[in-house]
């Protein structure tokens, strides 16, 4: 074992991760089986009017069997694009490996810093000795990863000059939604400017709101949610050890709360609040606060002053008076920049519209100063950093003691709050995590080998085992919608709530 490796690490070396049994026969035999032609999650006419040369493709099917014939060797880049996911170094050993396969002399090169090395022409060649130490392992740090987009024709032009000077047959983008637009958005410039160059995407992120018809999930949110389980079910342990305390905790998903559903489902906590189903009852701040309370003063009367509650991150998003405020703050603050935060709170009391004035009065103070404060660099609020853990257990606190008052409660929160979130993005992957990534790099290849772009990686009947697993390509246009992004309508890949 060398120097700076732990035994942990060595151990997971080790894993070979399986393919699909259509993928492990080789890429030489393998056949492309088309479908009809294919649509868009929302706003089709739209879509094809931004995307006229890539809208519309028929989903793709593969099966082992077909002739072999002569294989080339392949030059491919590949980017790390936004937040890490457990994962992502297992794509990419994917693909170098399945290159291997086709031609001994293919070469894989990887861009540094995410989508800016692309356009600013950063990268380095990825051989089997730089790869091998990061096989199952955790973290985006082989290459490095980044949140640039890909949009101005400056931008788009730098990236056409990086691969031209590099002769890249493909480009395979490693991201979420908004990374996997970038590659629609690509895929459909190549073909503009006549460019004879393939781009592929692969679903990535551990919020797993990346998904849809044939893309069944998206890598890392297996192990994500499994990491953040454990911790849950530590803190649930410790509760009923220590048999006085609420533990109030925070977990990533700010646009979707499938992570706080899935662990729910692992951990059996007390309380689990679902933005979607807070947003669809339009269940307000006090209802929510009202039956938080109410679970505490149940089961005190039971004898159990002590529970466990989970919130998504974007809960308070959900909420309807809140996004009624974060909205009128947006729009006050671009205006009015700048200053301390009583002028910012000062201003707010003046501009705000009345019910939105008292919603914010009636917020705990390090709340208030978050929300006025804490700007993204469009000027919106930071909704991640937003504590709605603290919110949550401080608002159920005042709850409790006006019950109190009234004779209605006999005890006291003593209250914790947590917010797991850097902790699950960067673990070593779960089997499950290992073998899908290790998969979805062999299909990105397949599509390449075939000349196919505009189209994301997937791999349907994931339920099942292993060898049974179907490899397809999705068009990346069929799961696009227009939506508002600055003030303006654009084409997005659509991200998928809890139904």
């Amino acid at each position: 074992m060398s120097l700076g490796v732990s035994p942990l690490d060595a151990e997971r070396r080790k894993y070979r991760p399986r393919l699909p049994t259509v993928l492990a026969r080789g890429m030489a035999g393998l056949e492309v089986e088309a479908g009809g032609p294919t649509a868009a999650v929302a706003d089709a006419d739209a879509i094809r009017k931004h995307f006229p040369q890539t809208f519309g493709r028929p989903l793709l099917r593969f099966r082992s069997g077909g002739p072999g014939g002569a294989a080339k060797p392949l030059r491919v880049g590949v980017v790390l694009s936004g937040g890490q996911a457990p994962g992502g170094h297992n794509v990419i050993a994917g693909i170098l490996d399945a290159l291997r396969g086709v031609h001994g002399e293919s070469r894989l090169h990887g861009f540094l810093g995410g989508p800016r090395g692309i356009f600013t022409g950063q990268h380095r060649e990825l051989t089997v000795d730089l790869v091998e130490p990061y096989r199952n392992s955790g973290g985006f740090d082989m290459i490095g990863s980044g949140r640039d987009k890909i949009e101005t024709p400056e931008q788009l032009a730098a990236c056409r000059a990086t691969c031209e000077k590099l002769d890249l047959d493909a480009l395979v983008i490693i991201g979420g939604d908004d990374s996997n637009t970038n590659a629609a958005v690509l895929a459909e410039y190549f073909l503009e400017q006549q460019l004879d160059l393939s781009v592929i995407g692969v679903p990535k992120t551990i919020d797993g709101d990346l998904k849809g018809g044939p893309v069944e999930a998206s890598f890392g949110f297996d192990t994500a949610s499994k990491v953040y389980g454990e911790l849950i079910g530590n803190i649930c342990r410790d509760a009923k050890s220590a048999g006085k305390y609420w533990h109030f905790v925070k977990l990533m998903g700010r646009s979707a709360s499938h992570v706080t559903l899935e662990c729910a489902l692992r951990t059996r906590p007390n309380l689990a609040w679902i933005g979607e189903e807070v947003r669809k009852n339009e269940l307000t701040l006090r209802e929510i606060v009202d039956r938080t309370a109410d679970v505490v003063r149940r089961r005190r009367e039971a004898g159990r002053s002590y529970g466990v509650v989970l919130v998504p991150e974007g809960l308070i998003e959900f909420i309807p008076e809140m996004r009624v405020l974060i909205d009128e703050l947006n729009a006050l603050l671009a205006l009015h920049a700048g200053g301390d935060a009583e002028t910012q709170r000062r201003r707010a009391a003046e501009q705000l519209t009345a019910p939105s004035a008292a919603v914010l009065e009636s917020l705990p103070g390090n709340i208030r100063e978050q929300l006025l404060k804490d700007r993204d660099s469009h000027g919106n609020v930071q909704v991640s950093l937003i504590e709605t853990e603290s919110l949550l257990a401080a608002k159920v606190a005042e709850r409790l003691d006006a019950w109190r008052a009234e004779g209605t409660f006999d005890g006291s929160l003593k209250a914790h709050r947590h917010f797991f979130g850097y902790e699950g993005r960067c673990a070593a992957p779960s089997n499950f995590d290992a073998d899908y990534a290790y998969g979805l790099g062999h299909v990105a290849v397949a599509l390449i080998a075939r000349g196919r772009t505009g189209y994301m990686a997937a791999l349907r009947g994931l339920t099942g085992p292993r060898g049974a697993w179907e490899p397809v390509g999705v068009p990346l246009t069929s799961l696009m919608r227009i939506e508002r992004r600055k003030g303006r309508p654009v084409p997005v890949i659509a991200k998928a709530l809890v139904e």
